[in-house]
């Protein structure tokens, strides 16, 4: 596969431009100087040249993810989006919190503690819980989308244009990540619902305390190629990670997130905080704060959103059907 060559940072009043951070399918992200109130920020911003054919579907995904992020983003394991806008050369932009680090590839060379796994999981199930009841699907759950604040708290990043282009057959468009997707969204029979949403939590924490992904072998240097990692997606069939001090209550947990079967999984990402506050309290740590909105004013309304971009109400993103379980787990 060969690599996009970034675009040229955009030109933005009151901001300075300092270097690029990093490149995606369908966007940039940069590291600017705001000048008024004087910070560093992110500042992501669409590739100029990305087809014609596809620039409305993308600017209204891009719209969605801004809408998006801007309800959720006072959620304390959300990024926060502070401003958006046109470059001068029209090119939508958003302004972001710059969080100096994030999960990367690290784990891979530097599996993580189980306390910090935990904790980190707690976290992400607290804002996709938030995200899952304003009816909002993230659909790239992975590690490289977790990110960490100058305060060391762990944020979930990037609810926009990875995995959101509708109308085509491409299975990496209609899938997240492949070493993190479900076998329903391997098999396209959905793009994302709540469960698949699970999963890939599940497999995301996984990865950080087994050093590999879920489905890469013990001892595999290289991961597996696309069609191999399906393969072994499909058949679902879970390794233990075989670490010491991960207790065997954590494992079956995991174990539950990825099951083949979706109706197997949790219900909720909060039904997921709650057991993994209960492995927090058998290790003999202290439990991490499960976050939830208590104002009904900061649901976010999809349809709305779509409505500004002259987009169908699912063109920027996916909605989550409103399940009664989840009804009931929400009262």
């Amino acid at each position: 596969m060969t690599t996009r060559v970034p675009a040229s940072p955009p030109q933005i009043a009151g901001f300075g431009h300092i270097r690029l951070l990093g490149s995606g399918g369908f966007a940039d992200v940069y590291l600017f100087q705001q000048d008024m109130p004087y910070r560093q920020v992110a500042v992501k911003v669409l590739h100029k040249t990305v087809n014609a054919a596809d620039s409305a579907d993308l600017a209204a995904m891009f719209r969605f993810e801004m809408d998006a992020m801007g309800r959720l983003g006072p959620h304390p394991a959300i990024l926060t989006v502070h401003h958006a806008g046109i470059s001068a050369d029209g090119r939508p932009y958003l302004v972001m919190e710059h969080c100096p680090d994030g999960l990367g590839r690290s784990w891979r060379n530097s599996p993580l503690p189980a306390s910090d796994v935990v904790h980190i999981g707690v976290k992400l199930a607290s804002a996709l819980e938030t995200a899952h009841r304003a009816q909002v699907l993230h659909r790239d759950i992975k590690p490289s989308n977790v990110l960490f604040t100058e305060y060391g708290h762990p944020v979930l990043a990037d609810f926009g244009i990875s995995g959101r282009l509708t109308g085509s057959g491409d299975s990496d468009v209609i899938a997240m990540s492949i070493p993190w997707s479900a076998p329903e969204v391997i098999r396209q029979e959905t793009s994302g619902t709540v469960a698949s949403e699970i999963w890939s939590l599940g497999a995301t924490l996984y990865s950080l305390l087994a050093g590999r992904t879920p489905f890469q072998e013990v001892g595999e240097k290289k991961s597996p190629s696309t069609d191999k990692h399906k393969e072994r997606i499909l058949r679902a069939n879970y390794t233990p990670i075989g670490r010491a001090d991960v207790p065997e209550e954590l494992e079956r947990v995991l174990l539950k997130t990825m099951w083949k079967d979706p109706t197997q999984r949790y219900e909720s990402m909060l039904e997921l905080a709650m057991e993994l506050n209960r492995v927090q309290g058998g290790m003999g740590d202290s439990l991490t704060p499960i976050e939830l909105p208590t104002n009904p004013w900061t649901q976010f309304d999809p349809v709305s959103s779509s409505a500004r971009s002259s987009a169908p109400p699912l063109a920027g993103g996916s909605v989550v059907p409103v399940e009664s379980k989840r009804r009931r787990a929400q009262s």
